[in-house]
């Protein structure tokens, strides 16, 4: 008997210490999924997020207690007592974004003392902000008759729209600085025209010209760039670098836990003839795997798997030495790249932003790109992390889940790791017969002289593979009157008597060094569509714009509201297959309650 009671509680004891699977669906009191739902482990740093569909898989133990927990909602807790599906369903908490304030450089935090009399609530300072932003500067009007000619670079960057993203999930009311609209607009992607089948050319160019939605009295000019796509199964082999900041800040679990999963998502999407590097960066740093085939996918995941983060941060020396590792290993026909992983927080040697991007820029003439993957909160060097990628002619992502890790590396792998064309500038003239003033909505930071058009030297953006970018001009209509000057500025000649403006794309091969840029150019004829007869692409961008400009308080904002962003939006989502839209309608109610 003595031994039938021990074999019994030996087996009781292996089978509360067997991990297994648990998957399930967490959905709102409508039944409505709910994606990026943080689910943890209790105790541990171990968890996962919810896709959008609402649902998760993770491995647990018998006796653990899985945390749900979601801005908005009340956490809940589930003790794992065997089961294998464990579906939740979270309930309002309209208490939580109540208690949550920002001050200026500060987060406020609900101290539960309650004044007996009052009961108010009051808010005591627990965590300066450290988080740094480029100063925005945001472009007005310009007189077509003065100045009709506008340039800029374009821009797939997305990190705005997921830093935002989080801010808000966490109560907070984003910085007006981090609201980049451009970024917001471009996080999403939009079915354009691609290139035409054997066309050498790698961007196509659609335009949408319609009444502005904040502003009716105005008109709102889409411009659209598709990208060609590339059969991954024959892209070049890769050379990469992986760029981990291991310093003490990355020690949260939204940094250096995050950042390992991340990288083994990308690791999975490898090739056997693509090789891995990776290079470390703390108070030291340090080469942890030479350059190694990506099929060696154990070997690998084991360094990842084994990353610690602790010391001072040696951001410039993390990427001297990382340059070293890619030049070494450069493949001439192939696809050179650093991935930096990073909070931005760069506090040892080279550490200054100016410094950094003088770096970037006497390395990214030797083919070698780099992209930057930010993580965290609180210390946050955005400014940093958009620097170094500007620069070195590579993309930008926020990573704040494990969901948009998956976008970012696996969904969208292509365009982060693979450049189609180089250096790409836009350049529009308008015709006064039609525009009286026009202004670029975002790329303040894109901003380009209009002589930088034709100058090779000028750096300007990349586009990946199957990329989209959309730029959005409001215009002041004409009343017919035309000036001298260029194209339009002279009485207008009968062939032109129909174009509201001329655009030129220009963008450079990535991979011949040294090559000439091309030239693209093309008219964009007055045809005015009704608005609800534009396409689902249009009214979302501009639902998603005048949803930016009321973040950032704008000037411009019109009549913008969030009830018209949401009306816009809600009936501008088309197939949404992934979600991203109807997550924008969640993130515009939560914002629209933010102080």
């Amino acid at each position: 008997m003595k031994r039938i009671l021990i074999l019994f509680f030996f087996t009781l004891t292996t089978l509360y210490a067997q991990e297994y699977e648990v998957t399930g669906t967490v959905t709102d009191s409508a039944k409505d999924p709910l994606p990026g739902v943080s689910i943890i482990i209790k105790g541990t740093i171990k968890g996962t997020q919810t896709d959008f569909d609402g649902k998760y898989t993770i491995k647990v133990k018998n006796g653990d207690i899985l945390e749900f927990s979601y801005i908005g909602m009340k956490i809940k807790q589930v003790k794992v007592t065997g089961q294998k599906i464990i579906n939740v369903v979270l309930e309002e908490d309209n208490v939580t974004l109540q208690e949550v304030v920002v001050t200026t450089g500060y987060v406020g935090k609900r101290n539960r003392k309650k004044d007996k009399q009052k009961k108010a609530v009051t808010y005591d300072i627990y965590e300066p902000s450290r988080e740094t932003y480029k100063a925005i500067d945001e472009s007005g009007f310009k007189s077509t008759a003065t100045d009709p000619v506008t340039t800029f670079s374009a821009d797939v960057d997305k990190a705005s729209y997921s830093n935002v993203r989080r801010m808000i999930n966490y109560g907070q009311k984003p910085d007006e600085d981090a609201v980049r609209i451009e970024e917001l607009i471009n996080y999403f992607d939009y079915n354009y025209t691609p290139p035409a089948e054997g066309s050498k050319a790698p961007l196509n160019a659609t335009t949408t010209l319609s009444s502005c939605p904040w502003n009716p009295d105005n008109y709102l000019l889409r411009i659209g760039l598709q990208a060609k796509k590339i059969d991954l199964t024959k892209a070049p082999p890769s050379n990469i670098v992986f760029l981990i900041d291991t310093s003490g800040s990355m020690d949260s679990p939204n940094k250096m836990p995050l950042l390992k999963a991340s990288f083994k998502l990308l690791l999975d999407n490898l090739r056997s003839e693509d090789r891995i590097a990776i290079v470390v960066y703390a108070s030291q740093t340090g080469v942890l795997l030479p350059s190694t085939s990506a099929k060696e996918k154990k070997k690998i995941s084991k360094v990842i798997d084994d990353l610690v983060a602790s010391g001072s941060t040696a951001g410039g020396a993390g990427l001297q030495t990382a340059y070293k590792v890619a030049k070494k290993n450069f493949l001439p026909k192939g696809n050179n790249r650093i991935i930096l992983a990073t909070d931005g927080d760069f506090n040892v040697g080279i550490s200054s932003r100016d410094k950094l991007q003088r770096l970037v820029e006497e390395e990214r003439n030797n083919g070698i790109y780099i992209s930057v993957l930010g993580y965290g909160m609180g210390n946050y060097r955005d400014d940093m992390a958009e620097t170094i990628a500007d620069k070195g002619n590579g993309n930008y992502a926020y990573i704040d889940n494990l969901t948009e890790a998956k976008r970012v590396l696996v969904n969208e792998f292509g365009g982060t790791l693979y450049t189609v064309a180089k250096d790409v500038k836009l350049q529009l003239e308008f015709n006064p017969q039609y525009v009286k003033e026009y202004r670029l909505v975002g790329y303040e930071n894109r901003a380009l002289a209009n002589e930088d058009f034709e100058d090779d030297k000028k750096d300007a953006g990349e586009i990946g593979a199957g990329h989209t970018v959309t730029a959005l001009y409001e215009l002041v209509p004409a009343k017919g009157a035309t000036t001298d000057g260029l194209r339009y500025q002279k009485q207008v000649e009968k062939g032109f008597a129909n174009e509201l403006a001329f655009l030129k794309i220009r963008y450079k091969d990535p991979i011949v060094k040294d090559a000439k840029s091309v030239e693209e150019s093309t008219p964009i004829p007055f045809t005015l569509t009704e608005f609800a007869k534009t396409d689902d692409d249009y009214r979302f961008a501009s639902a998603v714009a005048e949803w930016g400009m009321l973040l950032r308080n704008s000037k411009y904002k019109a009549k913008s509201s969030f009830s018209q962003v949401l009306d816009l939006a809600k009936n501008a989502i088309g197939k949404d297959e992934e979600g991203y839209r109807k997550e924008f309608i969640r993130l515009v109610e939560v914002s629209e309650k933010l102080k």
